[in-house]
């Protein structure tokens, strides 16, 4: 059976103590900057622009853009000013930081085997640094991404959530397009790899010797142990055939607050003659899908969460949605100014979603199509569709790259 394997980097497949690590990683970063900048100055500020990163939750900003928006104006600096001799630090400095850390050999063979199996592997490192610094710690592991076919390598580039958030984990299955197989995640931060994945419904690997047991809750298979132990966990995993489940309200608000970012993501790395294109007559092109996202949530998801906590068991009739898009000419309306749209819309619906006290959740109501209902299961509905449509919005856009070549 095939596989998703989430692997965190430090401390995980390379051994890499922060403790020893930041420390001379920031003392580097300061000696080469300090004609520029001061490095009592710039270290505390890039301390609290990265903590602004942790801290995001606009689906709308990358978490570099978040960086940015932080670190250089308080410093009196560009980006632009400072970007030659910043890649010179992560081109000529950054590799001499090479001596705090150690490989781990059976970190290798683990993926090896992963690859081996047919497995998709995905580098869920917290993306707070550059990819060019990843890249950099993967090869002092001994797995450099010019030598594996990694699905994704999480960087602060192009993700727009960080751990800890359980959004950021819905992230990465959602630039993966959700993939229907299972997911299993290895890790040795209980509080930034393990919980927030195991919120999501998905099966995790506590890498560590320590004697404290499992957290009781955590989804079966999950296990504890070296890695040496994780291989066959990871096949016990892929032997279930379960997916991740998105049952609890804080799974169902991760989903939620992930689809703009990774229409964002997409939109980014996407030619804009293809946005506005159908791939074949009748099916929607990119901005269509955006535009029927965000009126769903302006006139059907938004009023639905209105009247189930204001009306008794609310009866909800069903709503076409699908035709507003020949209606409307969703394809005709700009890309951009719809993401934007459906991004502070969707925004309004967690924010008020992540409001409700725990009882709100069972509220219930009747729908003309799926009978007696309750809130968490309509927002399980949302969270469905958007699903759905974020698969759907990856294979439009790969038809239309592929026609273009």
């Amino acid at each position: 059976m095939t596989l998703t394997l989430l692997l965190d980097l430090d401390d995980t497949l390379l051994d890499n103590k922060l403790e020893t690590f930041l420390p001379g990683y920031l003392k580097a970063l300061a000696g080469h900057l300090a004609a520029l900048v001061p490095p009592e100055k710039m270290v505390p500020r890039l301390l609290a622009a990265t903590q602004r990163m942790v801290e995001n939750n606009d689906p709308s900003r990358t978490l570099e853009e978040t960086f940015d928006a932080d670190f250089y104006p308080a410093l009196g600096l560009t980006k632009a000013g400072l970007a030659p001799t910043l890649a010179d630090f992560y081109e000529r400095v950054f590799p001499g930081l090479a001596n705090l850390t150690h490989p781990r050999p059976a970190a290798v063979r683990l993926v090896q085997q992963a690859f081996q199996r047919g497995w998709d592997v995905v580098i869920a490192t917290n993306p707070l640094f550059p990819r060019r610094a990843i890249e950099h710690r993967l090869s002092w592991a001994g797995l450099p991404v010019s030598g594996y076919p990694y699905r994704l390598v999480t960087s602060y580039e192009d993700m727009h959530f960080a751990k800890p958030s359980p959004a950021y984990f819905a992230e990465v299955l959602a630039r993966l397009g959700w993939p229907a197989q299972p997911v299993a995640m290895l890790g040795n931060s209980l509080a930034d790899d393990l919980l927030p994945a195991a919120t999501l419904g998905i099966p995790v690997f506590w890498l560590s010797s320590d004697p404290d047991p499992l957290p009781e809750g955590l989804p079966e298979p999950s296990r504890k142990g070296g890695l040496e132990d994780a291989l066959a966990w990871a096949d016990e995993v892929a032997a279930t055939g379960a997916q991740p489940t998105f049952q609890s309200p804080e799974a169902l608000l991760s989903v939620l607050v992930s689809t703009p970012a990774v229409l964002d993501s997409l939109m980014r790395a996407s030619p804009p003659e293809i946005l506005n294109t159908n791939p074949q007559p009748g099916e929607w092109c990119f901005t269509e899908i955006i535009c029927h996202l965000r009126d769903s949530d302006r006139e059907v998801n938004l009023q639905r969460l209105e009247r189930i906590l204001a009306e008794e068991n609310a009866f909800f009739a069903a709503v076409n949605a699908d035709a507003w898009s020949d209606t409307r000419s969703y394809c005709s309306e700009d890309p951009q100014a719809a993401l934007a749209g459906f991004s502070e819309t969707r925004r309004e619906l967690v924010l008020r979603l992540a409001a409700l006290r725990p009882e709100a959740w069972q509220r219930s109501a009747r729908h003309a199509i799926f009978g007696p209902t309750e809130l968490i299961e309509l927002v399980g509905f949302i969270a469905s569709h958007d699903r759905t449509h974020i698969q759907q919005a990856i294979q439009t856009l790969a038809a239309q790259a592929g026609r273009n070549v």
